[in-house]
């Protein structure tokens, strides 16, 4: 937190914070108190002198960056999504605040896509310029900002995906400083999912929480009185989600919200202690994190669900006990879905007459029912399951 130094002490946050030299590089918010520009952000990034790569243009030709922190060899890399939504901006002033301050040499890499939905970042929209809303969008990858991290998750295949949002308190129900999840997704592997809680509650949460802040699960109302739940309201394990789509992924996922009521400078610091818990998480698991995401990537076997979470049964007729081999598009099917498929990494192979099989019987297994079979909520097209596979991918 050293460039908030006279932020802070302006909304009187009691964390003293050293200051930065005189000489190292400051966001436009850390100058002026008000969020960074698109201008700013980008002569920030070149002073920095870390890799940028663009990794994709938005609708009105903004550029989608990804920023390298650490050697591109390191076995564990950890992603973090700044600001999905246009309208919540702290998370993004976090990002960039934080990548100036990371180890140039370790065994992490880091990932930032510094600013996640520009266009809405410019318009202060929740939604692209499309009006998209991009972390609803990591399955059927309408938009290019989330075709753009698909494909960052594709290639990198980072082992943490932590992902920067803030709520509005909407409710008197509703009025922590800080909330975080996990992925609830039934389909996350048991490990996967087990870690990704631990980065919540034993890390985030004590971060946060040491720093003064109130912190608590994402989606939950609870009774201001008496701390106990009341109902949920969001949170749930859809797919399309990147906290979920993370846990799909083999990546231990983690959400956290600020609260938008607070002053900017506090949101901003609070962001920054939940990176730090994320920081320490890596740090004290990385063999455990590692381990689990191979463990993950090597399931061929095991039930499919198409509803329900990890705090809620699934409906038995949404329970898929014996899943199909694989599934069968035709020619023209995967002219529809190919470049989506291919994005998310899943292989497919060439029959007889033209058609295409997409086996389970590959790193994607969890993802690939929720994209192709017909009683997933949402799919990208209803493919033909089949029992059994004759290609190489089957076996």
């Amino acid at each position: 937190m050293r460039g908030l130094i006279a932020l802070l002490a302006a909304f009187s946050l009691l964390v003293p914070v050293p200051a930065l030299a005189a000489t190292e590089p400051r966001t436009g918010f850390e100058k002026t108190g008000k969020w960074t520009t698109e201008a700013e952000e980008q002569a920030y990034l070149r002073s920095l002198g870390l890799p940028v790569t663009q990794i994709g243009t938005t609708a009105q030709g903004r550029p989608l960056q990804l920023v390298r922190v650490g050697s591109s060899a390191a076995h564990t890399v950890v992603l973090f999504t700044c600001s999905q939504h246009g309208d919540e901006p702290a998370g993004r002033e976090a990002c960039l605040i934080r990548m100036r301050s990371l180890p140039r040499a370790s065994n992490v890499t880091y990932l930032f896509v510094p600013n996640a939905n520009p266009d809405g970042r410019a318009l202060d929209t929740r939604g692209n310029s499309s009006g998209i809303d991009i972390n609803r969008d990591h399955l059927l990858l309408r938009s290019a900002e989330a075709r753009a991290m698909t494909a960052v998750i594709r290639d990198w295949q980072p082992d943490v995906i932590h992902d920067l949002h803030e709520f509005g308190p909407s409710s008197p129900y509703y009025v922590k400083d800080v909330l975080w999840l996990w992925p609830r997704n039934l389909n996350v592997s048991a490990d996967v999912h087990s870690l990704s809680e631990t980065l919540s509650r034993s890390y985030v949460r004590p971060s946060v929480e040491a720093a003064g802040r109130t912190s608590g699960v994402y989606g939950i109302y609870v009774d201001p009185v008496t701390g106990e739940p009341v109902r949920q309201v969001a949170g749930d394990g859809q797919e399309r989600i990147l906290r979920n789509t993370a846990g799909l992924k083999h990546a231990m996922g983690l959400l956290v919200e600020t609260n938008s009521d607070g002053a900017p400078a506090f949101r901003v610091a609070s962001h920054l202690r939940a990176l730090d818990g994320t920081q320490s998480f890596v740090r004290d698991n990385r063999s455990a994190v590692e381990a689990a995401g191979a463990a993950s990537r090597a399931v061929r076997s095991g039930p499919v669900y198409f509803g329900g979470a990890d705090n809620q049964a699934p409906d038995p007729s949404d329970v898929l006990s014996t899943p199909p081999c694989g599934y069968v598009l035709t020619g023209a099917q995967y002219r529809e879905v190919g470049d989506e498929l291919a994005l998310h990494g899943i292989r497919s192979e060439y029959l007889r007459g033209g058609d295409r099989i997409v086996p389970l019987h590959q790193e994607a297994r969890a993802l690939i029912p929720l994209l192709l079979d017909a009683r997933a909520d949402g799919p990208l097209l209803s493919a033909r399951p089949v029992a059994q596979c004759v290609n190489s991918l089957a076996n």
